[in-house]
């Protein structure tokens, strides 16, 4: 009885992604690549709002936030990725696991809320713009991302906390490139019918709740688009809705069905994996593109530190 919450393996081996051998250097070109896109495109994200005083507003300190979270989330999972790619080495050690699985699940939970108040921030902007100053205050913005991050945090120890104490007596093969919480349930020899209750738990405060608010916040907003008849703000709405509601889409979509509902038998191991790098690889790498690079505002800030720092090498 005493083993039950010990675990009889001292390390994990990651089987990594399902290809050939005589493609690892050319797939860890690729995902190297998205990953240093990831982390320079996201950190400049961080630094020309921090420096460019007109994007001190609601929307770009959601922004920020999320940009500094797809950094640390890409960065959870990838360069261990990389690491076992190029040494040959699959071994993770069990206590290196379990901080995964936390840290994995805390920011993961963490962008989902972030996406959640962005949603919010927009549906303010274009439904009541009137109000929109007094009602996205400094204070209402600071406590949405502090709420995310307690809700988050917990949500991730209580999920780690249950894991620890299952036992691995059996086989230690993962067959994911990460230590996967579904994935790591169906190795554990113990009973993990309280964990995967858990999951469908607290599945609905992180990830159904969420979802919720935000197609809601898009109905009003698409309902409100409609009742304006300038066909450039309608436009102009749709384009930055549009490629707001792609990402929530991959995003959720790939969660819901891979973490919701943990037992399907519905999809393969191979299947899990390649979904798992569209939200774990993908959906960070795309944050600079959609929610920056597209953006009037954002392209502005660009130009103007462009010219600073010409202005300053001259």
């Amino acid at each position: 009885m005493g083993r039950e919450n010990q675990s009889c393996v001292s390390e994990f081996l990651l089987l990594g992604l399902p290809i050939w051998p005589e493609q690892q250097g050319v797939f860890f070109a690729l995902f190297l690549g998205m990953y240093l896109i990831t982390v320079l495109g996201n950190l400049l994200i961080l630094l020309v709002i921090r420096l460019d005083p007109r994007l001190h507003t609601p929307m770009y300190f959601f922004l920020s936030h999320l940009a500094f979270t797809d950094i640390t989330f890409s960065s959870v999972t990838t360069p261990k990725m990389l690491m076992n790619m190029q040494t040959q080495s699959q071994s993770i050690s069990y206590a290196g696991c379990i901080s995964q699985v936390y840290f994995f699940l805390m920011l993961g939970c963490l962008d989902s809320f972030l996406l959640t108040s962005m949603a919010y921030d927009r549906y303010v902007a274009i439904c009541h713009p009137l109000h929109y100053i007094s009602v996205m205050s400094q204070s209402l913005c600071f406590l949405l991302v502090i709420v995310s991050w307690v809700l988050s945090s917990s949500s991730a120890i209580l999920h780690t906390l249950l894991l620890a104490h299952l036992s691995f007596c059996g086989d230690n093969l993962l067959p994911h490139f990460f230590c996967d919480l579904a994935t790591l349930l169906k190795l554990s020899t113990s009973d993990t019918t309280v964990n995967e209750l858990f999951i469908l738990t607290v599945g609905v405060v992180v990830i159904t709740l969420p979802l919720a608010c935000i197609l809601v916040s898009y109905g009003l907003i698409g309902a409100t688009i409609l009742k304006v008849p300038s066909t450039k703000g309608l436009y102009k709405a749709l384009s930055t809705c549009g490629s707001h509601l792609s990402v929530v889409a991959l995003y959720y979509g790939t969660i819901i069905g891979l973490y919701f509902f943990p037992s399907s038998n519905n999809s393969n191991d191979k299947d899990s994996t390649i979904a798992s790098v569209m939200y774990t690889v993908v959906t960070p790498l795309l944050n600079p593109f959609i929610y920056s690079l597209r953006n009037r505002d954002m392209k502005g800030a660009l130009e103007r530190l462009l010219h600073r720092a010409k202005v300053l090498t001259q």
